[in-house]
């Protein structure tokens, strides 16, 4: 019989941090090796909690959680969202225009849905977190990519996004804090981005899931406030500031001049009501997470986990004669590049199999992110900071072994 042939939209969509070299990992588990593993920013899974009131907010409700909920999501956990939007300068910021989803990741793709026709663009930045890719490509978008690059600090250049407009371009995306870079945008940065999108009328979407993680002097601007009339759309949730990734609750905030955004709102609601409702027992901890003052901070300020494990990477690299490092200013994660010239001839791919294989520890390669021809790789910066001292050690030892494998550069011959 004829085999049961995929669809031809997923020809392009790809999402590597749970892909081949993670099945590979399983496989290498099972068979009794232990592997070090820095692909996922998944604080659970490095032993950090949840909150304690989180949990008692949620358990305090059980019994108001048996039925559909709100498709947009319960009235009081939005009602603190929108409070939180308007706190931070969004304009046009209501109770209606809140939505909570299963996590941020549903949103991305109703946000998507709602918005474009098939051929329309969106600008992306590159390294992006793949999800934005996949979610455009699927909803029958192009993504067109705007570069990050490492020696402008990861950071986009104005010039280069604003000549990537065509008529056909409906959005501009950001993620700030960055994944995987762990750039944070400042603010002068997101007013020249926000004059772009308000001459090209282009929808404003911001990831900012890593809103509250930051490390020494960064500070987070929310694109919402800088943005005012033009419209946004800002992205949130529970999953990484209060360390909360299986509750899967996310929310989206629409601001910005209510009437050019009213029919786009009433898509969204209509995508919301076709998947019913959130998880509606988890939403019940969205409402002391932001009336309450952020535990993330212990973690992140100097001598806490986070911050003394991005130490470790900074030293890693540092100690290196192969690595070099844009530090990360926030999020969770640090995108180290191997010299071009320690390493001339690299491919990050094979790399990163080289390095599961033979030093059973696993980390995501940089063209996952939508990176051409990278040299980069993307490693969390949750597990303890010893493990990412061995992971240094583990690293090194493979591109000296990658350089003695590598044949002497030609010598000129004087003639």
């Amino acid at each position: 019989m004829a085999p049961i042939k995929p669809s031809t939209h997923l020809a392009n969509v790809r999402y590597d941090i749970r892909g081949a070299l993670t099945r590979r990992a399983r496989d290498l588990e099972a068979e009794g090796r232990p592997i070090i593993k820095l692909n996922i920013g998944n604080p659970a899974r490095y032993g950090f909690d949840t909150p304690a009131h989180l949990r008692e907010a949620i358990a305090a409700h059980l019994g108001d959680s048996e039925g559909y909920g709100h498709e947009q999501g319960l009235e009081e956990a939005r009602a603190a969202i929108a409070e939180q939007q308007r706190a931070r300068g969004a304009r046009g910021v209501e109770v209606e225009r809140i939505f909570i989803g299963n996590g941020v990741s549903e949103l991305i793709d109703i946000s998507l849905r709602a918005l474009l026709q098939t051929g329309d663009e969106v600008l992306l930045p590159s390294p992006d977190y793949p999800l934005w890719s996949a979610a455009t490509i699927l909803n029958g978008g192009t993504p067109r990519y705007y570069r990050c690059l490492p020696e402008n600090g990861h950071l986009p250049d104005p010039a280069e996004i604003e000549a990537l407009v065509t008529p056909r371009t409906r959005a501009l995306v950001l993620i700030n804090p960055n994944n995987p870079t762990g750039a944070v945008y400042p603010r002068e940065l997101l007013e020249q981005l926000v004059a772009i999108a308000a001459r090209h009328r282009l929808l404003l979407l911001c990831d900012e899931i890593y809103d509250e993680i930051l490390y020494d002097d960064a500070v987070f601007q929310p694109l919402a406030e800088v943005a005012g009339e033009v419209p946004c759309v800002s992205f949130g949730g529970l999953s990484k500031v209060h360390r909360a990734c299986g509750y899967r609750i996310g929310w989206m905030s629409l601001s910005g001049d209510p009437a050019r955004t009213a029919e786009y709102r009433d898509a969204l609601q209509l995508l919301a009501a076709l998947r019913l409702c959130a998880n509606a027992t988890a939403q019940w901890a969205v409402l002391p997470a932001l009336q309450s003052a952020p535990t993330i901070h212990a973690l992140t300020a100097p001598g806490g986990r986070l911050h003394e494990a991005r130490r470790a990477v900074i030293e890693g690299v540092a100690a290196s004669d192969y690595l070099q490092l844009v530090a990360p200013e926030g999020a969770l994660y640090a995108f180290p590049a191997v010299r071009a010239d320690r390493l001339p001839v690299f491919d990050d791919s094979d790399f990163a199999l080289r390095l599961l294989e033979r030093e059973s520890v696993l980390m995501v390669p940089g063209t996952s992110f939508n990176v051409p021809s990278s040299r980069q790789f993307r490693l969390t910066l949750l597990p303890p900071p010893h493990d990412l001292r061995e992971v240094f050690v583990r690293i090194e030892r493979a591109l000296a072994q990658m350089a003695a494998e590598q044949p002497a550069p030609r010598m000129a011959v004087a003639g």
